[in-house]
């Protein structure tokens, strides 16, 4: 198996020679697979050829627990199967494809065995990340895509098995780490009612607050005004609040955001719907209806803790992030 420097050396070799180029993003919740053509380097954007995402839940019975049990194995193999079919038939080599897994993986007492089986199966080197390495990743999808300034902002992904924070600005990070609360641990810890209940939420918000002192004392520190959200949670709620304002995307190209009461008028909706009433709402995917909510209490416990009131939403994250990095843009 490659080192990562060898990798990063014949990723960029083969982007010289003009060969298209693949990220795939092994979540908690969902596996991206995400193929390029050669970039242009002056403005630092990819031409996609390809992007699909695969809603695995591969942390779904055992994240909490720290194993990946074998019906979440089976749906893991029948999404990378299908990536290597998809990389095959783009003719993407295995120098042009960066492979990284996350908190699942990361954490999980059987994951040699996985990795080992993924080698021999498909044909994948999984990197799996540090929480660090990872909100470094994020960090440098938001930079690319974004234009940042001198100031400090609050950037936020919300996973299935972690969430990533960074306190950055267009130059440098100023102070970077990832919580394993992410949106499958906290629906299996709090989440046994559907709608969830009171006690629920109070238990969660409680659980939130202890579990981010750390994060509480840097962004006191800092002072960040504008919350960065990357990834699935972010971009259902900007779809939503979109839907509610009856604004079509394509018709509207201006940079991704949304308001802190915008947002709360969503989230209060979701607290008092069950699943099915959820999935009726416009915008709202069966991909994220059931970790949405958990995942909007931990977004309403940030905005309303740290009075942040105003979100932007990066089209850019982790798997982004990663090519950027192979490339040297950042």
């Amino acid at each position: 198996m490659k080192t990562k420097n060898e990798h990063s050396a014949s990723f960029r070799l083969a982007t010289q020679r003009g060969e298209p180029m693949a990220s795939i993003d092994l979540g908690t919740n969902t596996f991206h697979l995400l193929i390029v053509e050669q970039p242009t380097i002056k403005t630092n954007q990819f031409k996609i050829i390809h992007k699909e995402k695969i809603a695995v839940t591969i942390g779904q019975g055992g994240i909490n627990k720290g194993i990946i049990n074998k019906a979440a194995q089976a749906r893991m193999f029948e999404a990378l199967r299908q990536f290597r079919r998809t990389l095959d038939h783009y003719c993407v080599k295995p120098n042009a494809t960066y492979v990284t897994a996350t908190s699942a993986l990361r954490n999980a007492k059987n994951k040699q065995r996985i990795l080992k089986k993924i080698k021999e199966e498909v044909n994948f080197d999984v990197n799996v990340i540090s929480g660090t390495e990872e909100a470094t990743y994020i960090y440098y999808g938001v930079k690319t895509v974004l234009q940042l300034d001198e100031k400090p902002y609050l950037i936020m992904d919300i996973g299935g098995g972690s969430v990533e924070f960074v306190i950055a600005d267009k130059q440098q990070v100023f102070w970077k780490e990832s919580f394993e609360i992410g949106a499958q641990r906290l629906l299996e810890l709090f989440m046994t009612n559907d709608p969830i209940t009171t006690e629920e939420v109070e238990k969660l918000y409680n659980y939130i607050k202890e579990k981010l002192v750390p994060l509480t004392q840097m962004v006191k520190k800092y002072a960040p005004q504008v919350l960065i959200g990357s990834s699935g949670t972010f971009d259902t709620l900007h779809e939503i609040d979109l839907q509610k304002q009856q604004i079509d995307r394509l018709n509207h190209p201006e940079e991704a955001r949304f308001s802190r009461d915008a947002f709360l008028a969503i989230f209060k909706d979701f607290l008092h719907k069950d699943r099915t009433q959820r999935l009726a709402i416009p915008g709202m995917t069966a991909m994220r209806v059931d970790m949405i909510v958990v995942a909007s209490c931990l977004l309403d416990f940030i905005l309303e803790t740290y009075q942040i009131n105003e979100v932007k939403v990066s089209p850019y994250a982790l798997k982004e992030g990663v090519l950027s990095y192979q490339l040297g843009w950042v």
